[in-house]
């Protein structure tokens, strides 16, 4: 029976991926097939090879990249076939023929653009014409102009039939929120239990979170181009900037609470007493946290999260640090960095997320009042 289960878990886990992947797939698949349609019928090309591969490529490389390294691929095929196409009709093939017509190639490349991209794309489509498919008469640049087409079918297949782009922001955001707030919540319970083993295992799984914070950026980088180019996604800008404003504040809150991690864990080796408040105001900043991650997911703007990571700011109090050694104090300290991450990950400025902190020092700021 478990053999069976974990079959059909591993079926069900397939299945998902395939459906996520259905938009590119379909974008593929009807990008190819409309540009050998052009490019057979409509400039009657009587074998347009490179009209659907430049199609497919195009696709490709923007799902993924900017447009700007999905349009150099193309160039570069364009060159590569281009070069190829007529050396090799004059010359012919063989091992200098083709030394030549791939030095060409991304010489011609070089000159007209310094991207990696559109170099190497050059040279491998001027082999691909040199060896597997060489023009049998000269033939000029109809398979360049193939590339062309296929290229810019990619392209608008993409703009009118494009991916959602919040779909893997919210993927790729949950996971990172989520991460963030299972820090706090098990630093908050390993110093609350004194719980030493339970702090090594929060500072190792924290340390393996940065990847997380790398593909939620790569996501908006796609995601916001998505929302650039296609029509149908423009009224997703909205969503996407809120990830866009939020996600250098999460990223830093990450940092720090990895340094909150590694502290806590300095200080229960060291047996440093732990300030009563700690593990509530922890406790309290996972759930602002899990509060962004919602609000972000339900497209609204996270007002609930900025009044409950306000709230923690507000306790994170000068007294807290006299209670805690050096490393229970840096953990304090940490708290109110968090709190003011996530404030600014709200769309707060950094100077008004600084001002919901008490004072470190509020007895000096009496003195000076008082003095004037």
């Amino acid at each position: 029976m478990s053999s069976v289960h974990r079959l059909r878990e591993e079926l069900i886990r397939r299945l998902r991926r395939l459906m996520r992947t259905g938009v590119p797939i379909a974008q593929c698949a009807i990008a190819a097939g409309l540009a050998w349609f052009l490019a057979r019928h409509l400039f009657g090309h009587p074998a347009p090879f490179f009209a659907p591969i430049a199609a497919v490529i195009s696709l490709g490389v923007s799902l993924g990249q900017r447009m700007r390294r999905a349009l150099e691929l193309v160039v570069g095929v364009s060159i590569g076939i281009g070069v190829g196409d007529i050396l090799i009709s004059f010359i012919g093939t063989g091992a200098w023929q083709i030394a030549l017509v791939v030095a060409l190639a991304m010489s011609t490349a070089v000159l007209l653009d310094s991207g990696g991209v559109i170099v190497l794309q050059a040279a491998s489509s001027s082999v691909l014409v040199a060896t597997l498919l060489p023009p049998a008469t000269a033939g000029g640049l109809t398979r360049m102009i193939d590339a062309a087409i296929g290229g810019l079918v990619g392209f608008v297949v993409a703009a009118l039939l494009p991916a959602n782009p919040l779909a893997v922001a919210h993927r790729n955001g949950r996971l990172v929120l989520s991460a963030l707030a299972d820090a706090l919540r098990g630093v908050g319970n390993a110093v609350a239990r004194q719980d030493l083993d339970l702090a090594t295992d929060v500072l190792a799984k924290a340390r393996k979170s940065q990847r997380f914070v790398e593909e939620l950026r790569a996501a908006l980088e796609a995601g916001l181009e998505i929302a650039r180019f296609a029509p149908i996604r423009w009224r997703r800008r909205g969503d996407l900037e809120r990830y866009e404003t939020a996600a250098t504040p999460i990223d830093r809150a990450l940092r720090n609470t990895r340094v909150l991690a590694r502290r806590a864990l300095a200080a229960l080796r060291d047996g440093e007493p732990v300030p009563r408040p700690l593990p509530g105001l922890l406790e309290e900043l996972a759930g602002a946290v899990v509060l962004l991650r919602d609000e972000l997911a339900s497209g609204v703007d996270p007002l609930q999260t900025r009044e409950a990571a306000r709230s923690v700011a507000k306790k994170s109090t000068v007294e807290l640090l006299g209670e805690g050694d050096f490393s229970m104090q840096v953990v304090v300290m940490q708290v109110r960095s968090i709190a003011v991450d996530l404030l600014q990950a709200t769309g707060l400025s950094r100077t008004e997320a600084a001002a919901a902190l008490p004072p470190l020092y509020p007895e000096q700021r009496s003195d000076s009042d008082s003095g004037s």
